[in-house]
């Protein structure tokens, strides 16, 4: 997972947080989002943040469903409820910050598909949902496969407009299945303009992952 002193943990630390928050609220306050964004110690969330010559150059917040709810439940529980009441365990991608200097999709893609693994093969999760800015929702649709749930409406937290947007795992690991890696092998592959998937580790590489991380759950069980 190293790329020349790149690399990607999760974050359980009280400075692994606070370089997060600092990362996001500086994303945020660009973006001009309102509020300020601290880590809490909610054991359902979960932080994962990249890091580049020891700067935290990006961060991932995955939240898994509990009896407490998802963020999204704020606005989006009748539309979440609707999944839970189906079957689905869900899992919500929140507080995603990339430092724009860092104009690197693979490791934007390394850190998303790291996030997919814990959710998927650690946490069991069926669908990931997320809360997005109008402006985002191409990039999301397009290149990940995600699609609208429900209207437009404003999440307080942020005080701007939110879509609701919600991508299955099985489709996600079938992506990974055909274009995983394909980009470090090809970097002139054309099917990477269109899809987001070619960025991610490679099948082999994604199992190798998820069996370290395997032991090592295990290890602290």
């Amino acid at each position: 997972m190293n790329h020349d002193s790149y690399g990607i943990r999760l974050t359980d630390t009280a400075d692994g947080r606070n370089s997060a928050s600092m990362l996001i609220n500086k994303m945020y306050a660009w973006r001009g989002y309102a509020g300020t964004h601290q880590f809490t110690d909610d054991p359902n969330r979960i932080t994962l943040t990249a890091t580049d010559k020891g700067d935290v150059v990006g961060t991932l917040t995955i939240g898994i469903d509990s009896p407490i709810g998802l963020m999204a439940d704020q606005i989006f529980k009748e539309e979440l409820d609707a999944h839970r009441n189906a079957g689905a365990r869900l899992c919500e991608f929140t507080k995603l910050a990339f430092d724009p200097s860092v104009r690197s999709k693979t490791s934007l893609a390394n850190l998303f598909h790291l996030a997919v693994i814990y959710a998927r093969d650690i946490h069991h999760c069926t669908d990931i949902v997320i809360e997005i800015n109008p402006r985002h929702r191409r990039f999301y649709e397009r290149m990940l496969g995600f699609r609208q749930e429900g209207e437009l409406k404003t999440n307080p937290r942020v005080d701007a407009p939110a879509y609701l947007l919600r991508v299955n795992f099985e489709y996600v690991t079938e992506q990974i299945r055909k274009f995983g890696g394909t980009f470090s092998a090809d970097p002139d592959a054309a099917v990477a303009d269109k899809s987001f998937y070619p960025y991610f580790f490679s099948p082999r590489e994604e199992r190798g992952i998820i069996n370290r991380l395997l032991r090592m759950d295990e290890h602290h069980a």
